[in-house]
């Protein structure tokens, strides 16, 4: 039990880092794996702070290749979070909470549902943080439409990535799972979510 364990540990880790890597490769606009790294920790990790950590790390080391190296004309000196950083880890942590309460158990209907929740509720909250912490809109109704309007052509990409990510995130862990002879459980845990 105690090897099976590590085993799915080691097997759900790295491929929360690989998904976390594929963000530098080229890709349309918030078509990532970022929703699904946090809806496949939420799933399978049965220690809740776990399930925020791990994703949280992957999802911190691949902003600093990002801002560090791709977009590091744009910065002056070494970044480890950019303005808007706030308000992308407070939506990757809702992200984490819904897959808690819509993942307990992961079968393709559950994982399908989380995923759009994902993609909106990221969505909402980032858009938010931009109208709130930024110049660029007015601090009215007017403003906010304005933003989430602005948001709106990146949304079906969003969605498309959670969808697809997820997809290969979930459906990988469990054809990997099996040529392992894994059980497809929650780990580091005795007990299994009821």
């Amino acid at each position: 039990m105690q090897t099976r364990n590590k085993q799915n540990l080691v097997i759900i880790i790295t491929m929360i880092f690989i998904a976390a890597a594929t963000r530098f490769l080229p890709h349309p606009p918030n078509f990532t794996a970022l929703g699904a790294m946090g809806l496949f920790g939420a799933a399978y990790f049965n220690k809740k702070y776990l399930a925020f950590i791990v994703p949280f790390i992957a999802l911190f080391l691949s902003d600093l290749v990002i801002n560090n190296v791709f977009y590091a004309q744009y910065y002056d000196g070494f970044v480890f979070f950019h303005p808007s950083s706030i308000w992308i880890y407070l939506g990757f942590a809702a992200i984490v909470i819904f897959g808690q309460f819509l993942l307990k158990k992961v079968n393709f209907s559950n994982v399908f549902l989380a995923s759009l929740i994902a993609s909106i509720s990221f969505f909402v909250i980032t858009n938010f943080g931009t109208w709130a912490s930024t110049p660029m809109y007015t601090k009215d109704i007017t403003g906010l439409i304005a933003c989430f309007t602005a948001g709106l052509p990146f949304l079906p990409n969003t969605l498309l990535g959670d969808l697809f990510f997820s997809g290969a995130l979930f459906g990988t862990y469990y054809f990997v799972a099996r040529a392992k002879n894994l059980e497809l459980e929650h780990i580091l845990d005795d007990q299994k979510i009821r």
